[in-house]
């Protein structure tokens, strides 16, 4: 079986772990079996094969069978649909899965065994059909989330392996191009001086690059900033970069003013926005609109970046071409426990959600 196959996707789960997963059952339905051939000497009587098919079956297999099924739904509600909520939160949810996961199997076990005439635990017996199954939901989903723990941890320092290399990337990039800001000043207001008054246009050009040096020597020293700061940096940007589209260029900005003193990771918008205008509208004879939209749900701020451009087919590959939109999903990840969320635009383009 090729590696690329166990390493693929199927319903959100890998191809390995699947295979591990039902080769666990399979070893549990196997050993019990054996138990109670072992058990009920088996192995003195040639009319008792170990492996008989029916046997199998009516011993352990359609036992671990139903187990198999029941488990997929409840498997499904914590570690995918509930992924996000606290272990504590998701542990406390066994309380009440637990008993419906037992009471289900039994009477979905009797039913069938009566149905197709297998035989079951009677009278005081059937307390061990709800001991044993009780015990097998606590090995298995304790089996599962001492895994789900150990993936998420080889996530988190694959993160932060990531985080440190572009962390150097930048360090090394920011040491080949460093020059003194205030020789940068001097040089901006050099430039500006020499302007010829007619052309004012030109010298408010200037004073706002100046102004986006300056805002990015800051946003190297602070680990936050309000956003209206970060709006004012981004309104600068959009606008230099208008004065080269022109009318190609549509900006929209929809942000309530009530959220203006939150504090948000500097330099966290103006990737993404040129991202959106080199990628999505550069290309476009007829240009098209960039939107923001930044909006309070609760203790959260939800952003939301949208272009009207070319939009992007394959998602997941974007990450792996350039170091904009990887960088910034690194540091929603590290910084904020959050993520980009990549979809389509309507009627076309890109749309970028995340939130802090």
């Amino acid at each position: 079986m090729s590696n690329s196959f166990l390493k693929r996707r199927s319903w959100g789960i890998r191809h390995d772990e699947l295979l591990a997963f039902i080769g666990f059952y399979i070893f549990l339905a196997v050993f019990y079996h054996a138990t109670l051939w072992i058990n009920r000497m088996g192995f003195q009587d040639q009319n008792d094969v170990l492996f008989d098919p029916i046997n199998f079956l009516d011993d352990s297999g359609l036992d671990y069978f139903l187990k198999f099924l029941i488990t997929i739904p409840i498997w499904y509600i914590l570690f995918r649909e509930l992924k996000h909520i606290s272990l504590n939160r998701r542990l406390f949810l066994h309380l009440l899965f637990l008993p419906a996961f037992v009471i289900i199997w039994q009477q979905s076990y009797y039913f069938i065994c009566e149905l197709i005439g297998f035989g079951h635990l009677g009278g005081v017996g059937k307390v061990w059909d709800i001991y044993i199954p009780a015990l097998f939901y606590v090995l298995q989903f304790g089996v599962l989330h001492a895994y789900n723990y150990y993936r998420e941890n080889q996530r988190k320092l694959k993160l932060e392996g990531e985080l440190r290399t572009a962390a150097l990337k930048s360090e090394l990039s920011a040491l080949k191009a460093q020059l003194n800001p205030h020789f940068l000043y001097n040089i901006f207001n050099t430039i500006s001086a020499s302007v010829p008054p007619e052309q004012e246009k030109t010298r408010d050009m200037i004073a706002e690059l100046s102004d986006l040096f300056r805002y990015q020597l800051k946003a190297s020293k602070v680990e936050r900033v309000p956003l209206r700061e970060e709006l004012d940096f981004i309104n600068k940007y959009l606008a230099l970069e208008k004065e080269r589209f022109q009318d190609r260029l549509k900006i929209e900005v929809n942000i309530d003013n009530d959220i203006m003193d939150e504090m948000i990771p500097p330099m966290l918008l103006q990737p993404l926005v040129e991202n959106s205008i080199k990628h999505g509208l550069a290309s476009l004879i007829e240009g098209g609109t960039i939107s923001i939209s930044i909006t309070k749900s609760g203790d959260r701020l939800a952003f939301e970046i949208a272009d009207t451009g070319v939009g992007i087919a394959d998602k997941e590959k974007v990450f792996e071409q350039g170091i904009g939109l990887t960088n910034t999903r690194l540091r929603l990840e590290k910084m904020c426990q959050s993520t980009l969320k990549l979809s389509d635009n309507f009627p076309r383009g890109l749309k970028i959600n995340f939130s802090i």
